[in-house]
């Protein structure tokens, strides 16, 4: 952690939600004069497209876990090297996961390739990660500790299910029953890599689905934010009763179901965010010496 040079992750599966939390935060970047360092959590897979094709099976033969979801399938080292290095003098290096045909043009490679690595950009005032690690343990490191603001995005797991496939069988073209392949393969680093970060966190915005998801297979539409409930659950510097009674009022159809949750209608999830995420922000900028005028 670092005052001069603070760290924002957002933490969450494939699916989950991470990239609503990024558009939040963009805009409150952009209010409050944050300049940041974007950097994708793809980026620090350990294989491209092609060559985890070719590794997955060879690891089910050997009997060993290989996911994106896992320490095998990526190079957590480079992102911890990463986070050190901004934290101490907010530099570092980074690379581009090229995930489609837009990207390929914009950085000169092909889909499912990686960039070169090159180092993040300078005179930025904090570094802002999003993907599947940013407050994972190992036995070997703690991403986590690394953090200022560690941001969970968890929906419950079926609706996560129904996200990943809806998104794996229409945009990819997967069928069905390699898409139960994968969520059964994946299921062990999950458990161990992805589902700790959650206790990790500072807050987590959890999504849950007002309509019946049972069965994540049989579910033929995502639910939308109107047919869903947002929780929102504070676990580090507990917020004060007049603190969440005054956002309770702030945002229509909120209710406090617990100590340090929120619930919130669906539809408000990016402007909750918004307003949360604000003030934590506005601190980071305040302590290291930095704020621009907020719109």
């Amino acid at each position: 952690m670092s005052r001069k040079h603070p760290i924002v992750a957002v933490t969450g599966s494939s699916g989950a939600g991470t990239s609503t939390v990024k558009r939040a935060l963009e805009h409150i970047f952009d209010r409050v004069g944050a300049r940041a360092a974007f950097i994708e959590g793809d980026s620090f897979h350990r294989y491209d497209r092609k060559d985890m094709r070719k590794e997955v099976p060879k690891a089910m033969k050997e009997g060993r876990n290989l996911s994106h979801f896992g320490p095998d399938g990526n190079v957590f080292d480079k992102q911890l090297e990463l986070f050190r290095s901004y934290g101490e003098n907010g530099s570092g290096m980074h690379r581009h996961y090229i995930h489609d045909e837009e990207e390929a043009a914009l950085y000169g490679g092909a889909p499912g390739t990686f960039t070169e690595w090159e180092p993040v950009p300078t005179g930025t005032d904090l570094l802002f990660y999003e993907g599947l690690h940013g407050g994972v343990i190992t036995e070997e490191i703690d991403m986590a500790k690394e953090v200022d603001l560690l941001i969970g995005v968890c929906p419950t797991i079926n609706l996560e299910w129904i996200q990943k496939i809806n998104r794996d069988t229409q945009e990819r073209g997967y069928q069905p029953g390699a898409v139960m392949d994968t969520i059964y393969r994946r299921m062990y680093d999950y458990m161990h890599y992805i589902v700790p970060q959650f206790s990790k966190t500072h807050i987590n915005f959890q999504r849950v689905p007002l309509v019946d998801t049972s069965d994540p297979f049989m579910v033929r539409s995502i639910p939308t934010a109107d047919q869903s409930l947002v929780l929102i659950h504070f676990l580090k510097h507990k917020p004060s009763v007049e603190y969440k009674i005054n956002l309770k009022g702030l945002i229509e159809g909120a209710t406090i179901t617990g100590f340090n949750t929120l619930a919130i209608p669906g539809g408000k999830m990016m402007y909750a965010m918004e307003l949360v995420l604000t003030e934590m922000i506005i601190d980071l900028m305040t302590r290291r010496g930095h704020l621009g005028d907020v719109a």
